[in-house]
């Protein structure tokens, strides 16, 4: 069972789409990904929030007035 796991490198190089590289641990050598730290809306603050509770609201009086129903006349 010898030489079964992969070859780990400690100074693995990661290079982002931005142009933000840095090393870290790996089983690749290189890896080049497409958004990082440097990049994501989350760290950076420019995250767009959605207010979410306008929508549920909006669903909820919908959904009230889909329960109310006027009785239905009868034929006499």
């Amino acid at each position: 069972m010898k030489n079964i796991h992969p070859q780990y490198f400690s100074t693995s190089k990661v290079v982002c789409a931005c142009g933000n590289s840095f090393t870290t641990g790996s089983t690749k050598q290189e890896m080049h990904v497409e958004i990082c730290s440097n990049c994501h809306p989350f760290y950076t603050g420019k995250q767009m929030l959605i207010d979410t509770a306008g929508i549920v609201e909006k669903f909820r009086s919908r959904a009230a007035k889909a329960k109310i129903k006027l009785p239905k006349k009868t034929k006499a």
